[in-house]
């Protein structure tokens, strides 16, 4: 009994420290940043010395540093960053972070998917340390996707805010089929769907498993063995059978989309965003526009992929195929830019090294975007494809706290995106230079 005395007390007491504890953590931190200059990324317009205050992981105020001095807390953190230039979290709506260049072609039959979701937690890293806090994966065998995602939600890893698609729909034989086996394996890729009926049930078991968005193929592709990029895989019924599932369920799809014919029957049957667009036409990009298809285009990875194959072991095919594909998309893809169809900022990491994503943006000013129109894709535009505008793609009150900062000025010169020396997700300060 005098035992049962000295632990009553000692109960009571823990379980006052462990309220009190509940109590604090219960408390959002709150955190106050200086910013020199903040982009506005919807007018391209600079508010000079502002101060950013978060509460938790959401943005609660933002005003000039004078009117809002009396407003925050004393004691609240004060993060300096009066010499820099301001951004929200910048986003990339086609990754792959499970895959890398050197599991292009035949390489990756090496790769287990466990290992894959492994190495999708480094890529996830390199990806929010590179200014990216919130991505979409469009492609992944194994739904090692998922277990990346549900890895970061959890806290296990650090890295965006993810999207995943999960295994990509395709034909038989198709872009997202693996070819590189002879016939005696008789193995087919986890995405592969063949009819209306295949292509709903596949679509239904992506969404069982945990798909934010349905990818599928339109097209062949220009990295597979034994597909033309210029024609169309899967028919019009067929796509529309995935769309109309998808949508049903309330998941966004893209396609992935070289040639015209497949493009054009991917818009009509309802697509949100088209993929790549390596040989976009005129009757294409009218379609788009009247639909409100957004444009993915993968544009930077031209240059890195004619620089870097010859050490990634591509088979002759694939060789012959980026060749011929990759100076023709140049041109197709800078005519639709200057056509004004909506464009949402994609890189396809994994086909160069993730952490290169911002380079893109340099390139599409390269082809013709104004550097706002490039910056607005990564950002309010790429939010608006994901479903995502009331919660990421400007720095507003509600909004998460993602935030990233860059010396120079991304207006005058859109590389300086490339060097982000400040990157927050949701009030938590990933990098700090």
């Amino acid at each position: 009994m005098k035992r049962l005395g000295i632990l009553i007390p000692f109960l009571l007491f823990a379980a006052a420290v462990s309220n009190a504890q509940e109590t604090r953590s219960a408390t959002p931190a709150e955190v106050a940043i200086h910013a020199g200059k903040v982009l506005d990324v919807r007018t391209g317009t600079y508010l000079a010395d502002q101060i950013i205050w978060i509460e938790g992981d959401r943005i609660k105020a933002i005003g000039k540093a004078a009117d809002m001095a009396s407003k925050i807390p004393p004691g609240t953190k004060t993060i300096d960053l009066s010499n820099e230039t301001v951004l929200p979290g910048l986003i990339d709506c086609h990754v792959h972070l499970t895959h890398s260049p050197s599991l292009l072609g035949p390489s990756g039959l090496h790769i287990s998917y466990p290992r894959a979701a492994l190495l999708g937690a480094r890529n996830a890293r390199v990806t929010l340390e590179a200014g990216f806090t919130t991505v979409r994966n469009v492609g992944a065998g194994g739904y090692a996707d998922f277990a990346l995602r549900d890895a970061i939600k959890a806290g296990d890893v650090p890295g965006p805010r993810m999207l995943a698609s999960g295994p990509p729909l395709s034909i038989t034989g198709g872009h997202g089929d693996q070819n590189y086996l002879a016939p005696q394996f008789g193995y087919s890729s986890d995405g592969v769907a063949d009819s209306v009926d295949a292509v709903i049930a596949k679509v239904r078991q992506n969404i069982k498993y945990g798909a934010d968005v349905i990818k599928f193929m339109a097209t062949g592709g220009v990295l597979s063995e034994g597909d033309n990029p210029e024609l169309a895989q899967y028919s019009l019924e067929e796509m529309k059978a995935i769309v109309e599932t998808a949508h049903g369920l309330g998941r966004k799809v893209a396609a992935h989309a070289h040639g015209a014919l497949g493009i054009k029957n991917a818009v009509l049957a309802g697509v949100d965003s088209i993929e790549h667009g390596s040989y976009i036409n005129d009757e294409d990009i009218q379609l788009m526009k009247q639909h409100g298809t957004y444009l993915c285009p993968t544009v930077y990875l031209e240059d890195w992929l004619l620089e870097n194959y010859k050490s990634l072991g591509f088979t002759a095919s694939m060789t012959e195929k980026m060749n011929t594909v990759l100076p023709i998309a140049r041109q197709h893809e800078s005519h639709a830019f200057q056509s004004g169809v909506k464009i949402a900022f994609g890189t396809d990491a994994a086909v160069y090294p993730h952490g290169l994503n911002a380079h893109e943006f340099a390139m599409m000013v390269k082809m013709g975007l104004p550097p706002l129109q490039a910056i607005q894709a990564g950002t309010v535009n790429a939010a608006d494809l994901l479903g995502w505008s009331d919660r990421v793609g400007t720095i507003e009150p509600g909004k998460f706290a993602d935030i990233v900062a860059v010396q120079g000025d991304p207006m005058a010169d859109v590389s300086v995106l490339e060097n982000v020396r400040f990157v927050m997700k949701g009030g938590e300060v990933i990098k700090n230079q």
